[in-house]
């Protein structure tokens, strides 16, 4: 067991780290045609680990009955969703195709707001993780280690796309292929660090599991419509990004059923 939830709050980070290299692969800036696609398909995969893997047994592990069970997935949610915005707001940071800083003034560089924007978005992804993981060790119903793992899978295949998102923009205001490469990776630390630190806290979480997933949940819808949706709808090319949320939707929906 402890050797599969390491390997699962490492598979992510290997999803990073693999669409990061791509900047070793390709001479030129990402075509704004893949990095409508690759967004798209981001979202399409959270979105479905969202409702699959985090709302659903969150109200499967209520002991409520009827209207009750919906409770704690709903203040879950908007705990998380409000969470996001708080740290949204209180981090300076700058989201990828603009030059406007959001959050508190800072002299931090771009690139260091640039990846604090990343660590933003990757940390409800580390939480959703742990939690289903957590969920699993401690038995919760409706959560089994083969549906973590499909989690994970699905969190890591996410981050392809998105490592290349980070990467290849960094390659392309100047960086080395190193620096680039190595910039994206790190983006990806934060999601094992704080679905180490879940684990290791499930069992004294366990009444408050539901809250958790839900929690999770929340913070990963926040991500979807504040960041990656608007970067995929706006300008040229959003049908393809429409394709991509399907495909990436669909994907993470079989893999949780087949896989749970």
């Amino acid at each position: 067991m402890i050797t599969t939830i390491t390997i699962g709050l490492l598979i992510p980070l290997l999803g990073t780290m693999l669409g990061s290299a791509f900047v070793f692969l390709m001479k030129d800036q990402m075509s704004d045609r893949l990095q409508k696609s690759l967004l798209g398909f981001a979202s399409g995969v959270m979105v479905a680990a969202a409702v699959w893997s985090l709302l659903i047994p969150a109200m499967e592990m209520e002991t409520g009955e009827g209207a009750w069970t919906v409770v704690p997935a709903a203040i879950g949610f908007l705990l998380g969703m409000g969470f996001l915005l708080l740290i949204d707001e209180l981090t300076p940071h700058l989201h990828l195709g603009t030059d406007q800083p959001e959050g508190p003034r800072s002299h931090l560089s771009r690139t260091a707001m640039l990846a604090l924007a990343v660590t933003i978005h990757n940390l409800p992804e580390g939480m959703a993780v742990g939690v289903v993981f957590g969920s699993a060790e401690q038995g919760a119903a409706g959560i089994s280690l083969a549906s973590a793992v499909a989690v994970s899978l699905g969190i890591a295949i996410q981050n392809i796309p998105e490592g290349a998102i980070i990467s290849m923009p960094m390659r392309a205001a100047g960086n080395s292929r190193w620096r680039s490469f190595l910039i994206g990776s790190l983006s990806g630390v934060v999601e094992p660090i704080g679905g180490l630190a879940i684990v290791l806290l499930a069992s004294l979480l366990t009444p408050v599991l539901p809250y958790m997933l839900a929690f999770a949940a929340g913070a990963m819808f926040y991500v979807v419509i504040e960041e990656l949706i608007p970067e995929a709808s706006s300008g040229k090319h959003s049908n393809l990004s429409t394709i991509g949320f399907a495909i990436g939707f669909v994907l993470m929906m079989v893999l949780d059923v087949v896989m749970g």
